[in-house]
């Protein structure tokens, strides 16, 4: 699935690498190592590349590729030395093919004394990624935004009714001359809620987003 696509129909779920893992192949005498971490942002992945360079300093190349960010809007991609497209981009690939974002996926290859070609690059590269992709944990995300609630005692039970038939967090309680709940509630739902609400308790509810 294409990252624009997945954006289209589902845009408040994601998902992500949320454990590292290496996983290793040989072709023709190369090894190829591929690490695979969780990185919430350009920042961190940059840091994180920065850190296995210097720790694996005798790789002959350290290709990479990332995507980050909720929406999986910023990405980018390295070949490090081996010829344009051969092994950046299939990486970034295999990264998209399984949906992900917040995921940094870095292939380091030790040379072994035999050319692989265009061709083999670019399935050496990308199968490692694959296969240190597929030995990931990876989890699902729903993005949620802070809404908080008030309400009379008496329209305790519509509140709680409409609340019930929403994805929805009870996150924090607000006892006083009223009833108040901080909600954390699924994005693409937020404005039907407060529609509903609002209706079911005739207008009498207060609704104040941004509760954190």
């Amino acid at each position: 699935m294409s990252q624009q696509s997945r954006n289209a129909t589902d845009s408040d779920v994601y998902h992500s690498v949320v454990s590292a893992s290496k996983h290793e192949i040989k072709v023709k005498g190369s090894r190829f190592i591929a690490q695979v971490l969780p990185a919430t942002d350009a920042e961190g992945a940059l840091a994180l590349i920065t850190g296995i360079r210097k720790k694996a300093y005798t790789a002959t190349h350290h290709c990479t590729a990332y995507r980050v960010g909720e929406a999986g809007d910023v990405f980018r991609y390295n070949d490090d030395g081996e010829p344009s497209g051969t092994a950046g981009l299939p990486i970034l690939r295999q990264i998209d093919a399984r949906s992900l974002t917040n995921t940094l996926v870095v292939v380091r290859r030790y040379y072994g004394g035999t050319k692989l070609g265009t061709g083999g690059l670019i399935r050496a590269y990308g199968d490692a990624a694959s296969e240190g992709l597929d030995q990931a944990t990876i989890a699902k995300h729903i993005v949620r935004e802070n809404v908080q609630v008030r309400f009379a005692y008496d329209d305790t039970s519509p509140a709680m009714h409409t609340i019930q038939q929403f994805d929805i967090k009870i996150t924090g309680t607000d006892y006083g001359n009223d009833t108040g709940l901080m909600l954390a509630i699924r994005r693409s739902q937020v404005d039907t809620f407060v529609a509903l609400f609002t209706e079911r308790l005739h207008g009498r509810g207060l609704v104040v987003g941004d509760a954190s």
